[in-house]
């Protein structure tokens, strides 16, 4: 077997070569492959791992070594920490975190069960998940549903501080994993679907003390961004650059949530994240004077700020007046690829919209927009003509306009594709630094839209359209796991799913990329060529993401197993109306004939 020596003056040397700014801690634990010590891998978002005992040779001889039960029987998405011996679970609602002594049989050290009203469960979106606890400097941050966001000593579970990141009771909830860059804990919310106008954090991560919040959209000096230094496509924004594209006042429950994954550059101390759909769903609703389509910036859009002020450095929209619930908090990933010859510190990024986008990370230039999926069919393509009129902007097909005649009202939409869930929805990508490829979870799934007028009340819903969802034309098949070239924006190759890829991606320097499927199995494949090497049945369909980590010299590779999530949200709350559950329960009816609930973590090694 390969294995793989990384000494511990090798890791303090890494810790020292990174800038100052950074935190030390994350850089320290994250530069040992030991370890899994934050959500995404490392702190560029990678998810792949320099370990290779477990490879393309010997994968195929996988077995299970230990599984433990959550005790919750719902979505599991996010995955497992492993720092040193510890292993840190989190729970869907109600947010449990339990710390496991690797060295002792997986003894229980801890647990950690928040005191939380379950009236906010009938407010969570799309199942009552939790994408994972993050770890720094002996402390462990969890934002949990009711949005509390708390710190606990890593040893002893004991709660340190505590802080409440936005009101559930008018339908913002915390959903998403935190991040800790320097001395801060960054950390989105829920709500979109609410009326919430949402927004990001940074709190100190000694005191809770909130340092600086940046909302989706506003004035400038809420959203933070500077009128001639904040650039969009390289020009300033301009003043009230958000509030121009608003009618009125709607921009005050304009959505833009923020939970998804987040990733940050040490060297450029920016960190990177995407803002969600503008309320209401109804686009018609949000029609600008005259009845005109309006771009409602800042939401559908990335941002990079910086870590310190919050101050946006750049901002890109995906999808200017979103017509279809393409969100766009899908993780991004840093890499340096070469494009047209020339080198770049570049972004990539797989948007719900379809759209897989490569930027310049340093200026938030468009260097690459490709369909990831060829079922695509609401916009042509991306504009990336610096002279033209459109520049950074989709060429929408009219056909597949939900705001079709300035009405959108009543009216169904039929064969839009993707479906509102997206070509890809939280599941994150993985980028390996052995092939240079992007590992992707996709959904190849259409929709029908019916848009119907709806009104505001704070904590009841917002979302004004009746969803009908099912497989993309030409089969049955509602997911891929594709190889994707970000520099060309190519498919290298795809393996076809029966129901949608929701599982994060992992990919390792053993040549293996793993990921689970809905149904519950959880596959190792070739990087180079998709060619599946090992699969294994878990006890219920997996959305959550894949990890590895070693302890006593084995390498081990582990992943929840717990449908839910908004594709599994039938199965997990119990629903059979086909147009519940924002259209998926009738969906993703069949998933009852494969699967069943559960909640528990599975880990694998060799023999």
């Amino acid at each position: 077997m390969r294995k793989w020596a990384f000494s511990t003056a090798a890791i303090v040397a890494l810790c020292y070569a990174a800038p100052a700014m950074a935190n030390e801690d994350v850089i320290k634990l994250t530069s040992d492959p030991n370890n899994w010590a934050i959500q995404s891998g490392d702190y560029a978002g990678h998810r792949y791992s320099k370990l290779d005992q477990i490879n393309t040779d010997n994968v195929g001889q996988l077995k299970v070594a230990w599984t433990f039960s959550t005790g919750v029987l719902r979505g599991h998405e996010g995955g497992p920490l492993v720092i040193g011996d510890m292993m840190y679970i989190t729970t869907p609602f109600p947010n449990t975190v339990i710390a496991l002594n690797l060295a002792d049989n997986q003894k229980i050290v801890w647990k950690y069960t928040p005191k939380q009203d379950p009236s906010v469960i009938p407010v969570m979106c799309c199942d009552t998940v939790n994408r994972g606890v993050q770890y720094a400097e002996g402390k462990i941050f969890l934002h949990q549903a009711d949005n509390g966001l708390v710190a606990l000593d890593a040893k002893t579970g004991k709660e340190l501080w505590k802080a409440m990141v936005d009101d559930a009771k008018k339908g913002a909830t915390g959903t998403g994993a935190p991040l800790v860059a320097k001395d801060k804990v960054i950390v989105g919310v829920s709500g979109g679907e609410f009326g919430v106008r949402c927004h990001l954090d940074a709190y100190d991560i000694n005191t809770g003390k909130l340092v600086w919040r940046a909302y989706s959209m506003g004035p400038d000096k809420d959203i933070l961004v500077d009128p001639e230094k904040t650039m969009s496509l390289g020009k300033p924004v301009g003043k009230n650059s958000s509030l121009k594209t608003w009618n009125g006042d709607q921009w005050k429950i304009g959505g833009g949530a923020t939970w998804g994954y987040m990733s940050y550059d040490p060297d450029l101390n920016l960190i990177y994240y995407g803002s969600g759909n503008p309320s209401t769903w109804n686009a018609a609703q949000r029609a600008g004077p005259g009845g005109k389509p309006i771009d409602q910036k800042w939401s559908t859009s990335y941002f990079a700020r910086d870590v310190d002020t919050g101050v946006a450095k750049w901002i890109y929209q995906m999808t200017p007046f979103d017509e279809w619930d393409y969100d766009g908090i899908n993780e991004n990933i840093q890499a340096e690829l070469t494009i047209n010859g020339e080198k770049h510190k570049t972004i990539t990024h797989f948007d719900r919209n379809g759209f897989g986008y490569t930027w310049d990370r340093v200026t938030g230039e468009p260097l690459v927009a490709e369909k990831f999926d060829p079922a695509v069919n609401w916009a042509t393509g991306i504009d990336l003509d610096k002279s033209s009129p459109n520049y950074g902007r989709p060429n929408r097909v009219e056909k597949y306009s939900t705001f079709a005649n300035g009405n959108g009202t009543d009216v169904n939409h039929k064969g839009i594709c993707p479906a509102a869930l997206g070509s890809k929805d939280q599941q994150p990508a993985s980028y390996s630094e052995l092939t240079g490829l992007f590992y992707v979870p996709t959904n190849h799934v259409c929709m029908d839209y019916e848009p119907f007028k709806v009104s505001y009340t704070a904590g009841q819903p917002y979302v004004g359209a009746t969803l009908s969802m099912y497989p993309a034309p030409g089969g049955n098949d509602m997911g891929n796991f594709i190889a994707w070239d970000g520099a060309k924006g190519k498919i290298v190759w795809s393996d076809p799913e029966q129901f949608s890829v929701w599982s994060g991606a992992l990919t390792t320097a053993g040549g293996v990329a793993f990921y689970g499927t809905l149904e519950g199995y959880f596959k190792a494949v070739d990087q180079k060529t998709g060619k599946e090497l090992f699969k294994f049945k878990t006890p219920s369909g997996i959305i959550g993401n894949a990890m590895t980590f070693m302890h006593d010299g084995k390498q081990y590779v582990a992943v929840y197993s717990g449908v839910g999530g908004w594709a599994g949200i039938g199965l997990a709350a119990g629903l059979t109306n086909p147009t519940d559950g924002l259209g998926a329960v009738g969906g993703y009816a069949g998933l009852s004939q494969y699967t069943e609930l559960g909640g528990s973590l599975t880990v694998f090694s060799l023999p």
